[in-house]
């Protein structure tokens, strides 16, 4: 079985360590898949490339170890309102750093939104200390995306 990128050096495997959790090789072949795949997978675009690295894992194998790499912190886990979540790294080595999403409703494009305004920012930041200050709550993280229509479907 082929060993996700990172394995000898700067990984998530330590993360997964550090928690008391084994790197069993499924564990392993989802980070594979996730890591060599890319962005945006479904659990079952893992499940079809984990079980070319290990044949014998199953999607519900699949399903608890995306679950636990979410709870973990190392995955974001997001829904793109077709009834599939989606996954990708959100810590580690793999990650894209902090973006929102834009998701095509007609062709389910989503594409990743990294290149925020100061405006953009200091609206953002205001909203959370808002919130954390109604509600009492020390907000770590969000999600943000915005549903619509692509340029080639918008057409």
């Amino acid at each position: 079985m082929k060993i996700h990128k990172g394995h000898h050096g700067n990984c998530c495997c330590g993360k997964i360590r550090g928690f008391g959790r084994r790197i069993t090789p499924a564990r392993h072949a989802v980070l594979d898949a996730l890591s060599t795949r890319g962005e945006h997978l479904t659990a079952e675009d893992v499940f079809k490339a984990s079980s070319r690295r290990y044949p014998n894992i199953g999607l519900a194998t699949v399903y608890r170890t995306l679950e636990l790499f979410t709870k973990l912190g190392m995955v974001s886990k997001f829904d793109t309102g077709d009834d599939k979540a989606r996954y990708e790294f959100a810590d580690g080595p793999h990650a894209k750093g902090h973006h929102h999403h834009l998701v095509c409703t007609s062709c389910r494009r989503i594409v990743d939104y990294t290149d925020f305004i100061k405006e953009e920012m200091d609206l953002l930041r205001k909203t959370e200390e808002g919130l954390a200050k109604k509600y009492g709550f020390k907000i770590n993280s969000h999600v943000m995306q915005f549903y619509g229509l692509c340029r080639d479907c918008a057409r």
